[in-house]
């Protein structure tokens, strides 16, 4: 018995096949989406470095009054709304590039769970080594870093994944494609 080919994952083989209808995705929502997990992210890395800076900080020779923690938690949270919304502006823009997990019904554009997921795990390793490098640079202890770059992992794959999930529900920033003709139409 013969099997059928399964289409490949970064889309058509051919230009040709790619279909000609495909809603466009503006730059104003990859970074309406970077504004608002930015806002997210930042929150939860400002008190998860602050727990983890005060807490375990000691068990790895690390430490710190709560003043101290706090400052060394808003640098990390700080520093990382720049580095990270431009990974995310990026990682959204090179995501969006890729046509896979994407179907259309009608003129409606359908992210799948498959795309979400895998999306949410390589947003987060990049997001993890961006934050260990940060937490390392403004603790100076590379265990504390690990620890905040690891328990950081867990938190926010949940947070980044209900994130996208939200963002595949708000029509805002995509274009649909008009019949022949006709101009298209935005919804934002």
């Amino acid at each position: 018995m013969r099997e059928t080919a399964e289409p490949p994952i970064f889309g058509p083989e051919s230009p040709a096949l790619a279909p000609s209808h495909f809603p466009r995705v503006t730059h104003s929502r990859h970074l309406a989406k970077a504004v608002s997990w930015r806002i997210l992210g930042s929150i939860d890395t400002l008190v998860l470095s602050f727990l983890l800076i005060t807490f375990l900080g000691p068990l790895f020779g690390l430490e710190h009054d709560r003043g101290e923690a706090i400052k060394a938690a808003s640098t990390i949270a700080i520093t990382e709304v720049a580095t990270k919304m431009v990974l995310y502006y990026l990682h959204e823009h090179g995501w969006e590039k890729l046509r896979w997990g994407i179907v259309l019904k009608g003129h409606r554009r359908i992210e799948s769970y498959r795309r979400s997921t895998t999306k949410t795990a390589t947003w987060r390793v990049l997001a993890s080594l961006d934050t260990m490098v940060l937490a390392w640079i403004f603790t100076g202890n590379v265990a504390t870093a690990v620890s905040i770059g690891g328990m950081e992992v867990l938190t926010k794959l949940a947070l980044y994944f209900v994130h996208e999930r939200a963002w595949a529900r708000v029509p805002y920033g995509i274009i649909s494609p008009a019949p022949s003709g006709e101009q298209e139409t935005a919804t934002a």
